[in-house]
């Protein structure tokens, strides 16, 4: 059985004496896609956040290719290998398109072709979806193992939506990275990705296949609510 990509064992963690995680679990594999729900402020970004090594870890363990990197701080967790796209975005405005891109390149397949191939002016002149595909396509230049993925929807009219997803259904058929997808339209989410988990109170209450999760209407409306697509 080969080895999974990403293994969070039993790992609790939040912000100063805070606890927002307890105890989660789980496992990503090499090329794998993980769909993370639940409602509001219960732990899903914090759930990446304590994937990149931004949050107080106060235990359990986490692996990266079966190596323990629970002490390591984000910028060696992104130098191996895991990149991550922010619900805010965080293109640099002053910088060009071209620049955001080179500025995080690392060697590997995603290279400037590939990223203007996979998404088609200066930072700061972009529409909120044309900065949500830099700040997607700037994340694929580190050429990651692993993509976390926090709400990239959110906002967009439902045309970029539906760009944004035949983008991302493009890479995840390359078949050369894994993500894990926090999104609050559920039905995007769980089309996109093969397994799901949802979050409540900072502790995984529930674990499916991401088809048989789309299937069962009533634990989405008992667990998460829901919310109608982007692009309905």
């Amino acid at each position: 059985m080969a080895e999974p990509l990403l293994t969070l064992q039993r790992v609790t963690a939040g912000y100063g004496d805070a606890l927002v995680l307890h105890g989660i679990s789980l496992e990503v594999p090499a090329h794998g896609s993980l769909a993370v729900l639940g409602r509001n402020g219960v732990g899903k970004t914090t759930l990446l956040l304590t994937i990149m090594g931004y949050t107080r870890l106060r235990g359990g363990t986490v692996l990266w290719r079966g190596a323990d990197i629970t002490r390591s701080p984000p910028n060696r967790r992104a130098a191996n290998g895991i990149g991550w796209v922010a619900q805010e975005r965080e293109i640099f405005p002053s910088l060009s398109v071209e620049e955001n891109l080179i500025v995080a390149a690392r060697r590997g397949p995603w290279n400037l072709d590939a990223a203007f191939k996979l998404f088609r002016n200066m930072g700061n002149q972009l529409s909120g979806g044309e900065q949500q595909m830099l700040a997607t396509a700037r994340a694929l230049m580190t050429n990651p193992g692993l993509l976390l993925l926090d709400e990239p929807f959110e906002g967009l009219a439902p045309v970029i939506v539906d760009e944004l997803i035949a983008a991302l259904r493009l890479m995840l058929a390359g078949g050369t990275i894994a993500i894990i997808l926090v999104e609050q339209h559920t039905d995007i989410a769980l089309e996109l990705t093969s397994e799901a988990i949802v979050l409540e109170r900072g502790a995984v209450v529930h674990r499916a296949p991401s088809s048989a999760l789309h299937n069962d209407r009533a634990t989405l409306e008992r667990l998460v609510g829901l919310r109608v697509s982007a692009t309905a």
